[in-house]
């Protein structure tokens, strides 16, 4: 049985191109910036729950005065996922995601959230094994997950951000949902062996469960030794977790 009170949310970012003015065609010396990117969609969707969400720019009154300003979906993103997650996952988040929304909220003059704990499931996964790529969709093919949608490129972005066509957000959106879906799934993939993820039992204050899952359901599997001593050791039944632990009730699953 899973005795979870924490929020985790895996989430993902897309965000608009630099504008840039060259001298030639072919030249690629930017001679000044036009436009600053920006953030324009994100996705998002709470672990143990169904339903995925997702929100663009263009779902706020603002757009209307300045369809370039992501500051109103910047704010929200700061009040209901971000001020509201104990544990946030993001693939390449260390280096890309979180980087970019907490560098939005500095440009936007947004205060920032509380402190959160975040899970990059890319380098998780270079720590755990030795894969072709670790990239999302490879990850998500090579475990039998799933894969990203396909965008037909950039055109897809132009079309958004230039021209607001209604079709392109609407499948920039789903390729946004995706991208969480199948980031979700990887992240379960690699949780059992991630041996730095956030303690639940400390989330939690509970120090009878496992600490990547919250799950009870836990057997005792001999003993393992460290420099000073010897532990018992310990197995979760739901998500295969190893740890050790005291004070554990193990239950015998069924």
């Amino acid at each position: 049985m899973l005795k979870n009170k924490t929020k985790t949310i895996s989430y993902d970012l897309e965000t608009s191109y630099t504008v840039g003015a060259v001298w030639g065609l072919f030249d690629t010396n930017v001679a000044t910036t036009l436009r600053e990117p920006y953030i324009i969609t994100i996705a998002w969707k709470v672990l143990g729950e169904k339903k995925t969400y997702v929100k663009g720019i263009t779902d706020f009154p603002l757009y209307k005065k300045d369809k370039h300003s992501d500051k109103a979906l910047v704010q929200y993103i700061k009040d209901e996922i971000f001020g509201k997650a104990d544990i946030l996952i993001a693939h390449n988040g260390n280096s890309f995601d979180k980087k970019w929304v907490y560098g939005r909220f500095v440009v936007n003059g947004i205060t920032p959230p509380p402190p959160v704990k975040h899970i990059d499931t890319k380098l998780e996964a270079k720590k755990i094994g030795r894969f072709n790529s670790n990239s999302l969709t490879n990850l998500g093919q090579y475990f039998g997950l799933g894969k990203k949608l396909e965008t037909g490129g950039i055109q897809l972005w132009v079309d958004c951000i230039e021209h607001n066509k209604k079709e392109a957000w609407v499948k920039m959106k789903k390729y946004n949902v995706q991208d969480v879906i199948l980031l979700e799934k990887v992240y379960l993939k690699l949780r059992p062996y991630m041996l730095l993820h956030p303690n639940l039992n400390v989330l939690n204050g509970d120090n009878t469960s496992c600490p990547n899952c919250g799950s009870h359901t836990i057997q005792k599997r001999g003993f393992g030794i460290n420099s000073k001593s010897k532990y018992q050791r310990l197995h979760c039944q739901d998500c295969s977790a190893w740890f050790k632990g005291e004070n554990i009730k193990c239950i015998q699953k069924k």
